[in-house]
């Protein structure tokens, strides 16, 4: 499918699902290599990050423990900057390798706040795998080990990212194509 329409917009396939498929196994094996010898705990980030969580993990060869936080920033097709904590942390992270797996990095200030929300537990470290990251957006600087694909300041959906709830269930990503003037 080169196009999806949901609900009122029209998305263009941007990046395939085996174009994913081999980033995720790259991202995975990076991982795989820098921590081992270690029992990280990755806090998968609901609702977007499920199936790059999933696929991730699953090419995970560590022994490793998974969570999940819900958090939420985005109303439509636009972050609100404000974030929302709606299910927290359960697990005792002190003095644990804590990776945090993202659909994809915007502005940057919902991972700010996560990561400054973490820290607080005093985890011997911090890191952040995404999916997506858009370096033209980021309002705050972050340190992001693992990216799957840089992209522009447009909106996508797929792969576990959504517009007002749809989209999320496509293997690809796909982009907004603006309105015709």
């Amino acid at each position: 499918m080169s196009l999806v329409h949901l609900k009122d917009k029209t998305f263009r396939l941007s990046i395939s699902a085996s174009e994913i498929e081999q980033r995720v196994a790259q991202l995975a094996q990076a991982i795989n290599s820098d921590l081992a010898g270690q029992q990280p705990l990755f806090l998968c980030v609901l609702n977007g990050s499920f199936m790059f969580a999933a696929d991730l993990l699953k090419q995970i060869s560590l022994p490793c423990q998974v969570s999940f936080v819900k958090l939420a920033s985005y109303q439509g097709t636009a972050s609100t900057g404000n974030l929302i904590e709606v299910l927290g942390l359960t697990e005792d992270i002190t003095g644990r390798c804590v990776v945090i797996l993202e659909d994809i990095i915007d502005s940057g200030l919902t991972m700010s706040r996560l990561l400054q929300t973490l820290s607080a537990h005093q985890p011997a470290a911090l890191h952040v795998a995404t999916l997506l990251l858009k370096p033209r957006a980021l309002k705050v600087s972050l340190k992001v080990p693992y990216v799957g694909f840089s992209l522009s300041d447009d909106f996508v959906v797929g792969y576990g990212l959504d517009y007002d709830g749809l989209g999320r269930n496509l293997n690809g990503i796909y982009t907004l194509i603006p309105p015709s003037s």
